[in-house]
């Protein structure tokens, strides 16, 4: 697994800088100079025609596009043939004739079906502590893919192959939530987009660009086919840790209330003073409570989770080293697993979002090294004879906690 920070891959300033300077406030774009590298290991123009001819992708994982507007999906899709007639395959056919025609290509979620980028993404996810997802846009020559435009999430750019001019404006909605689209201001983005941009520049192989949510952009192919790929985060925001509390304090007891009989709902006047005196006990049930970090960290961590994923299992493998397992294999936790380890008595329980596995005691010291993802030997693990770990590593390979580490 690799450890070199997936951030300071995304941007040329300190992790401290980017965080206090720039995250959720204002755009940053950073040379392939200043980066130190290109991003080859991640994704190629090579990579992206495996996926489009031999990799099998169905819809939603690629669409296309042309001057903005998105084609139907049956115009780049078709069967597979005998013992794969699904009809939402990606047909290799139409993509070359629509791509020469000048559209352009959008492989999505590539965090779930580019190795390279599960990696990464993960990393990039630890380390940021929002959910991402990664989408690949591949445009022909002088091709513009889509109309100026604003995303509800922040957005990494990385510049893969080809050059292409991206030009950026200011917010019309500064900070977007999920369910305000720019196509609800489109006269406004219009507008801002018409005038002066706040960059205007040229991306290049193993160029950077980090735009905040609201950001206005556009993108243009220069000379020959260009990829990016545009990492996506849907940030986490305060309106989420209010949203937990204003449901928890819905559920108290002044809030029970019944309204009086009679009344007129669509009454302004009469509701009146049960509107005020809703509002009054909410605000009431949010400021008496105690602290509430515990519950709120336990609501929003668990959606969390559901928006990530671990680093994938490999059945097979693990099964087979299951099987054969001596105290000479090594092991690893799995990259990305939420867990939690606790004592509960006589036992000590590895929490996982999909059930709890429970040991005897004993095994308390080997799991918490464990937990410290390195590489570790069956036999050597602390506080077990070796007879011992293996059956304790075993159960763990079976339950996806840990993975063999060649």
């Amino acid at each position: 697994m690799g450890t070199a920070s997936a951030l300071q891959r995304c941007v040329a300033v300190p992790a401290d800088d980017f965080a206090s300077d720039y995250w959720g406030r204002r755009a940053l774009l950073s040379s392939a100079d200043d980066l130190g590298s290109t991003y080859d290991d991640l994704f190629s123009t090579a990579a992206a025609d495996e996926l489009l001819s031999v990799r099998g992708l169905r819809t939603p994982f690629i669409r296309m596009a042309k001057e903005g507007s998105v084609l139907s999906p049956q115009a780049f899709t078709a069967p597979g043939g005998y013992g794969a007639e699904v009809g939402d395959q990606v047909s290799s056919e139409k993509v070359l004739a629509e791509f020469a025609a000048g559209s352009t290509i959008v492989l999505q979620g590539l965090h779930r079906t580019w190795p390279p980028l599960q990696e990464f993404t993960r990393r990039l996810v630890a380390e940021l502590g929002h959910p991402a997802q990664v989408n690949a846009y591949i445009t022909p020559a002088s091709s513009r893919g889509f109309d100026p435009h604003y995303d509800v999430h922040d957005v990494f750019v990385l510049q893969i192959a080809g050059e292409k001019r991206w030009v950026i404006h200011e917010p019309v909605h500064e900070l977007p939530f999920a369910d305000e689209p720019w196509s609800d201001r489109r006269d406004a983005v219009a507008a801002r987009a018409s005038g002066t941009p706040a960059i205007d520049t040229v991306l290049r192989p193993g160029d950077a660009l980090y735009l905040p949510r609201g950001y206005l952009h556009s993108a243009t192919a220069l000379g020959g086919t260009t990829i990016h790929l545009t990492i996506g985060m849907p940030a986490v925001t305060r309106s989420d840790l209010a949203r937990v509390l204003v449901e928890r304090a819905l559920r108290s007891d002044a809030l029970r209330a019944s309204l009086p009989l009679g009344v007129d709902l669509a009454d302004p006047e009469q509701i009146a003073a049960e509107v005020r005196a809703a509002a009054e006990d909410l605000v009431a049930a949010l400021t008496t409570a105690d602290d509430q970090s515990d519950a709120v960290a336990a609501t929003v961590g668990a959606r969390f989770r559901r928006s990530t994923r671990p680093e994938p299992v490999r059945p097979l493998r693990t099964v087979e080293m299951a099987a054969a397992l001596t105290g000479a294999d090594t092991v690893r936790w799995r990259d990305g697993l939420p867990t939690d380890v606790r004592t509960e008595g006589t036992r000590v329980a590895v929490v996982l979002p999909s059930g709890t596995v429970r040991l005897p005691a004993v095994c308390s010291e080997a799991l918490h090294a464990l937990t410290d993802g390195d590489v570790h030997r069956v036999g050597a693990l602390p506080g077990l004879d070796e007879d011992d770990a293996v059956v304790v590593v075993r159960r763990l390979l079976r339950e996806g906690v840990l993975v063999p580490a060649s």
